[in-house]
């Protein structure tokens, strides 16, 4: 055969391989024209743009190019402030283009629009900007690690149109709500996403490939970005806050708070956030339980300042930032005395963070918080005097993040956490190595840490140090993935200064393998099944922890509506050593195997009605012992404005066995027990328009605990019966919040917020069961709380300052008058 035909036959052959290895490319253009965000696209600016086209569905049929009837057209031009985009939507059926206006940062259900920007285009990191059909905003961080992140926010600006063809939207966001290098030449990772909601369905410019984990590595490219001066990213937000409180037993109070929030950007990558004086009045309430676990609960983060841009100091999971300003626990007091003036915070003074990453990959993040010195007064009651006791000293939280990045896909970090307490009290400090290597084609990954703590008491005579460890490898790409692993943690590990941590000095070993399916068959638009297993054990003793199979099956039917399906099983007994909560750290108690199942079932969202249920069960190998219940929740749209969702979850323990109390002498003692737990919550919202919202949250707590049967912990994890220990430890718990919201989102970063709350807890240990009786006490008691209060925020731009005529005439140098 000739050479040339050789040539051609391989050109063939490899000409699949090369259009699929290509990245798209978009060229974009510099303009002076003043745009208008308005979704016109009117401005002569766009005529000549280049058009990003040709949408692949990410799911569920993925690769499969969009129809004609609903192409998208996006364009991309820039200034020396911002980039601009411009976002055509075509739908044969606009009449059906859903849009319901929400809150923003939730996508509710609506069509949607979003640009995808890495202005390093290193695959590692996306900002993600989308807007709805109904004009509401969503922004979020992406990194593979931790998938979307929509805590973070940024002062951008959108605008939709509504039209005979479908959808437009238009937007303009500024530099400074990105990140990327000092480059004359700019060159960025971009990708634009579209939802039609009505048949659930999403694309991508370039393709998401679904056998592909990583999400960012697969964006196309934005070339043209040339030669910008970006303006000084200095914003100043300051706020004013009225607070009025009461309950039945004290007379209404007031409380004035103001302080301000700064922005400043050090240069185009890295960015520094402050607050001056925070006030969190405002955060949504805690969902606390009663807690009957050897553990402290978890909250989750509401304060924006910790939750807005943060996946990097999340790097090791050594930072739990409700340590910062956390709730104090109570000093521990003589019995003739009593605590007169407990605060519920801590409160801080001030808090910064600076992160960004330079040309070469290397990510900077520096977090740091000061508390403020609590002291309470300890009143004798035998001869009413009283003394000051600390309660926190001044406290500085600091966090260290170096994170390499290389080979768009691998990073390597560096953490580092540290507390240290004014006086003689602890001080902490804890270091991680962590690792999250990819291969080039990123079809395995090699992950793990490496951790140690330091602890300096200074009532103790030896510092204490520990070690912390896991390790995993697995095939992250394809139809059929799986992952092995280990970890390790000593007795002395504790980062519970700065971070939160359940166990230490355990080993453990894990598997998992997954399943799923990429493109529909004829009963599943999604399928994904996944088998794990789990062993661990004491490092002491060597016996085991824990040690279970589970099997989970998620599917969307062809309707869309989503059921799943799991069990595990635990068929061996297990030695639990925190439950007994001894000084002696080799006591454990015995659980006997047992197995659980579940079953969950959503309905397609997209209805006016739907309904959530999901029932579970637990099943010990031990006479009458059971865990059971189910969540019951039903959710109506009334309109694109107005929507209700209520839940009710029942869980009922029966013949549950754990600790009381200590006897008088020092026997361990514990209770069989029943526990039924009713929780009641109602979700509502109304909103105006995409900036004025009416949102309702109520939720109804109800826990009780009846003890049987007295029992005595052994030396061998099992129970004798306790026939002298007669104290009453039965527990009922009532807790009632409910918070009325009305936001108005006036001017782009600039909001007014208005909170009616009340709540109360009452905790008893004798009670009857009724329903009706419990919640009347809950809601009608003198412990009821009221909090109405009234937050404005005004967001400041440095550089429109600057170009004010007021500005400019006041900073005008004035003539100087001669003589």
């Amino acid at each position: 055969m000739p050479k040339k035909s050789y040539f051609f036959i391989t050109l063939f052959l490899l000409f699949p391989c090369l259009v699929f290895s290509q990245k798209k490319t978009l060229q974009t253009r510099s303009t002076d024209t003043k745009i208008i965000i308005d979704g016109k696209f009117d401005e002569s600016a766009w005529k000549d743009a280049e058009v990003a086209t040709d949408f692949l569905m990410i799911e569920p049929d993925n690769g499969k190019l969009i129809a004609d009837a609903k192409k998208t057209e996006v364009k991309i031009i820039y200034d020396n402030s911002a980039v601009y985009i411009a976002a055509t939507m075509y739908d044969d059926e606009p009449n059906k283009i859903l849009k319901e206006f929400t809150l923003r940062d939730d996508f509710a259900v609506a069509d949607h629009f979003g640009v995808l920007l890495n202005g390093y285009n290193d695959g590692q990191q996306e900002f993600r900007f989308f807007v709805s059909a109904a004009g509401v905003q969503q922004d979020g961080v992406y990194t593979e690690s931790y998938g979307e992140d929509f805590s973070w926010d940024a002062i951008w600006d959108s605008h939709v149109e509504i039209t005979n063809f479908g959808w437009t939207v238009e937007m303009r966001i500024p530099y400074a709500a990105l990140r990327f290098p000092p480059e004359k030449k700019q060159t960025w990772g971009l990708n634009f996403y579209r939802e039609i909601r009505r048949d659930r369905q999403q694309y991508s410019w370039s393709l998401l490939d679904r056998k592909i984990e990583n999400e960012s590595i697969q964006a196309g490219v934005l070339e043209g970005i040339e030669n910008i001066e970006t303006p000084t990213r200095l914003f100043l937000i300051p706020y004013a806050s009225q607070y009025l409180y009461s309950n039945t037993s004290q007379k209404t109070y007031g409380e004035f708070r103001g302080g301000m929030d700064i922005k400043y950007g050090i240069n185009d990558a890295f960015t520094l956030d402050a607050i001056l004086i925070p006030d969190f009045g405002q955060t949504k309430f805690d969902n606390v339980e009663l807690n009957l676990t050897a553990f402290e609960q978890q909250f989750a983060e509401n304060r924006p300042f910790f939750t807005e841009g943060t996946d990097m100091f999340s790097k090791g999971d050594l930072l739990y930032t409700r340590r910062i300003g956390e709730t104090p626990d109570y000093l521990t007091v003589a019995d003739n005395e009593t605590v007169l003036d407990q605060p519920s915070t801590i409160r801080l003074i001030n808090a910064f963070k600076v992160s960004g990453r330079t040309k070469s990959g290397l990510g900077i993040g520096v977090l740091n918080a000061v508390s403020e010195k609590t002291s309470v007064h300890i009143r004798n009651n035998d001869t009413n005097t009283t003394r000051l006791e600390t309660l926190s000293p001044l406290t500085n939280y600091n966090v260290l993040v170096l994170d390499q990045r290389f080979r768009k896909n691998s990073s390597v970090s560096l953490v580092n956490t540290n507390v240290t307490r004014n006086g003689e009290f602890r001080d902490a400090n804890v270091s991680a190595l962590v690792w999250d290597l990819n291969t080039k084609k990123n079809t395995y990954n090699i992950s793990g840490n490496f951790k140690y703590s330091y602890i300096n008491n200074y009532f103790d005579l030896e510092d204490k140090k520990g070690i912390s460890s896991y390790f995993n490898i697995g095939e992250t790409s394809g139809k059929y993935r799986y992952s092995i692993g280990g970890v390790y943690a000593s007795d002395d590990f504790d980062n519970n200064d700065l971070g939160i941590n359940f166990q230490t000095h355990y080993h453990g070993f894990y598997a998992n393998s997954s399943y799923r399916i990429v493109n529909p068959n004829s009963v599943f638009n999604t399928f994904f099944a996944n088998l794990n297993s789990y062993t661990e054990f004491d490092n002491r003793t060597g016996r085991i922890q824990s040690g279970y199979m589970r099997l989970n099956f998620n599917t969307t039917d062809k309707k869309n509506d989503y059921f799943g399906f799991g069990a595990t099983v635990n068929p061996l007994k297990v030695y639990d050593f925190y439950e007994p909560r001894s000084f002696n750290e080799e006591r454990f108690v015995t659980i006997p195997d047992n197995y659980n199942a579940y079953f969950y079932f959503s309905s397609n969202y997209n209805r006016k009605w739907a309904l959530d249920i999901n029932p579970f069960v637990t099943k010990f190998n031990e006479k009458g012992r059971m865990n059971y219940g189910f969540v019951l929740s039903p959710r109506y749209r009334f309109s694109d404005r107005l929507s209700l969702v209520y839940n009710f979850t029942f869980n009922r323990q029966n013949n549950n066995i754990g600790w009381i109390a200590f006897d008088e002498n020092n026997n361990t003692i514990f209770a069989r027990r029943n526990r039924i737990t009713y929780t009641n919550t109602i979700q509502g919202k109304y909103s105006i328009n995409n900036k004025m919202n009416f949102n309702l949250n109520v939720r109804h707590y109800w826990s009780f605990v009846t003890n049987h049967d007295i029992l005595t912990l052994q030396d061998d994890g099992g129970f004798i019966q306790n026939t002298t220990y007669t104290e009453n430890r039965n527990s009922n718990l009532n807790l009632w919040n409910l918070d009325l919201t009305y936001s108005w989102w006036f001017a782009p970063g600039s909001q007014v917020s208005v909170l009616y709350r009340n709540n109360s807890a009452l905790f008893s240990r004798e009670f009857d069961r009724q329903f009706e009786s419990n919640i009347r006490d809950a809601v009608n008691n003198e412990n009821l709380n009221h909090v109405f209060s009234i937050s404005i925020r005004y967001f400041i731009d440095y550089n429109t300052v600057k170009n004010s005529k007021f500005y400019k005439s006041f900073t005008k140098p004035k003539e100087r008058i001669h003589f």
